[in-house]
């Protein structure tokens, strides 16, 4: 892909997903990597299925709910080809037990904007499934707690190093072993979880945290949905009303910070969690202030060449080339572009989507990429990296 005319970008899109397909409507985000269905990946797939003028929009959104539990959880992970896959670690067949963020209503309320025909199962689900995350006990400044980084998408953040050792934890520890610490470290927080009777976490005494960034997208999420879907409108709107007005409690003059609840590790209730990184940005979605957009859209801030970095270009932990530490994220700069259109800034939308253009072609299609040189990382393709052709569509 790298070096490819973006005039050819549609294309080779629409043949990476293609490729990606698999029954019962799915897209895989990598086959090698990741060659299961994640919960947000597939609600920004059915974006780029729309932007290619396919009905397998509807069909992967759809299949983003299927697995449901009657409660209205939604798993952040779907085993539909290999059901036993990861059980011994889940601790159940055919899900994790675990969430990530609930795209699902931002998606099927932009389906319907562009005229497609999103089923009222589909709109149901999708309301129990914010309504659900609503019933979360909330944190004491009333955000909406996660109980695993993973829940966030966010998995190596800095505003979790509080829960490292300090050792590694700083931006002078060795990253190898920051990486290392991780991985140990997100393993045994699953084996924490505490689970309910439908088998889906509840409570983690190791990792609970009220996370900006997760109560700004289930309030975004529940104020999309209840603009399409008029039988639920009224929980939904007075629920995104709610949590917004929590995330603008957070900001603290310079950014919007975390909600450490329990299970916080050295300093976890300092160090980390009010890291200026991009998915607190996300906040703009539902508390759009000036100084917020100033960042987000500043080269001294998050911007960069080849899309908004991970992490505030001043904040110590910056690392563009390290997983979750500085790299460019499709996802997220997508929705920084949703968030600075909604915000009436027509010209820094169009910067932005620009920049998730030439950073999508510059890394070959990747998971990830170095926000300065658009080199990629990661999993390379990955299938939403193709919201790229949502951002040029845009631009015409």
């Amino acid at each position: 892909m790298t070096g490819i005319e973006q005039s050819a970008l549609a294309d080779e899109v629409g043949r990476m997903l293609r490729a990606a397909w698999r029954a019962p409507g799915f897209c895989v985000p990598n086959q090698e990597v990741y060659p299961h269905q994640w919960l947000w990946d597939s609600c920004f797939h059915a974006l780029v299925w729309d932007a290619l003028g396919d009905d397998r929009a509807v069909t992967e959104l759809g299949n983003v709910l299927a697995a449901q539990a009657a409660d209205g959880f939604v798993p952040h992970m779907t085993y539909w080809l290999e059901p036993d896959a990861h059980a011994d670690f889940w601790g159940r067949s055919g899900a994790s037990t675990i969430t990530q963020p609930p795209m699902y209503g931002h998606v099927a309320a932009e389906l319907i904007r562009r005229g497609r025909a999103v089923p009222s199962e589909v709109l149901g689900r999708a309301a129990d499934g914010l309504l659900h995350l609503a019933r979360r006990p909330r944190s004491p400044a009333g955000l909406v707690p996660v109980f695993h980084p993973w829940e966030t998408g966010c998995d190596d953040s800095a505003r979790w190093d509080g829960w490292l050792e300090p050792a590694v934890a700083g931006p002078d520890g060795d990253p190898e072993a920051r990486q290392a610490s991780w991985r140990a470290t997100k393993s045994a927080m699953v084996g924490a979880l505490v689970r309910g009777p439908e088998g889906h976490a509840v409570a983690n005494p190791t990792f609970t945290v009220g996370s900006v960034s997760f109560t700004a997208l289930v309030a975004f999420n529940a104020a999309e949905l209840a603009s399409a879907y008029p039988e639920r409108a009224a929980p939904l709107t007075e629920l995104a009303e709610e949590l917004a007005d929590a995330v603008g409690d957070r900001w603290d003059g310079l950014g919007w910070s975390d909600d450490p609840v329990a299970g916080v590790g050295s300093g976890g209730d300092e160090v980390g969690a009010q890291a200026r990184t991009l998915d607190a940005m996300m906040a703009l979605l539902v508390d759009p202030r000036a100084d917020g957009f100033d960042q987000l859209l500043s080269a001294d801030g998050f911007a960069a060449p080849y899309g908004p970095r991970g992490v505030h270009r001043a904040e110590p932990s910056y690392d563009p080339d390290r997983y979750w530490r500085g790299p460019a994220w499709p996802q997220l700069g997508y929705l920084a572009m949703v968030a600075v259109e909604r915000a009436g800034r027509g010209e820094g939308a169009d910067q932005l989507a620009r920049l998730l253009v030439d950073g999508a072609v510059a890394s070959g299609l990747a998971e990830y990429w170095n926000p300065e040189t658009g080199e990629g990382r990661g999993a390379v393709p990955q299938t939403w990296a193709g919201l790229a052709v949502v951002a040029q569509r845009r631009l015409r």
